[in-house]
């Protein structure tokens, strides 16, 4: 019995002292350093074609990336990670061009310029267009499809803004 004390109490040790010299760790992956906070701007759309919900479901799907995989917090302004930026294109256009000219399926593309600033590592700072797309049947009507087309390409989007900003892998 006394045997397994001392091996479970050197154990312990062992943990504590590992644990203690390390980073804490996100599954995500996230590394956001000594960064306590981060606001995010709403993203105004100033693309030709205007989607009256993408501003607005984009900048909430943003916050709520950071809020559920960082312990960051939210906060309106002077913090120490910020984006800012604006919705620059949301076009559709024919892909796959089969006989007779007709497109076999259309893509949507997304294009959003992201500003990111980081107070407490400026080199981690960018300003950049990400730019993301989803096929769709060219029988189908866009209006039929563009929801559910829209969430995927904001999904994609946040991710590379995310790994960007904070996974530095």
């Amino acid at each position: 019995m006394k045997r397994k004390i001392n091996y479970l109490s050197i154990l312990l040790i062992v943990l504590f002292t590992v644990a203690s010299g390390c980073k804490i760790y996100s599954f995500s992956g996230a590394d956001y350093g000594t960064a306590k906070t981060v606001s995010i701007d709403f993203f105004e759309n100033i693309a030709p074609i205007i989607n009256p919900n993408l501003s607005q479901s984009f900048t909430e799907d943003l916050k709520d990336k950071f809020v559920s995989e960082t312990p960051l917090v939210l906060v309106n302004s002077n913090s120490d990670m910020s984006f800012e930026g604006k919705i620059v294109d949301y076009a559709t256009k024919p892909m796959d061009i089969k006989a007779g000219e007709v497109a076999a399926s259309n893509r949507l593309t997304i294009t959003i310029k992201v500003k990111f600033t980081n107070k407490t590592e400026p080199k981690n700072d960018f300003d950049r267009n990400f730019s993301w797309y989803e096929d769709y049947e060219s029988s189908s009507n866009l209006s039929d499809v563009e929801e559910e087309l829209v969430e995927k390409i904001i999904e994609k989007l946040i991710d590379d803004i995310f790994n960007a900003a904070v996974v530095n892998w």
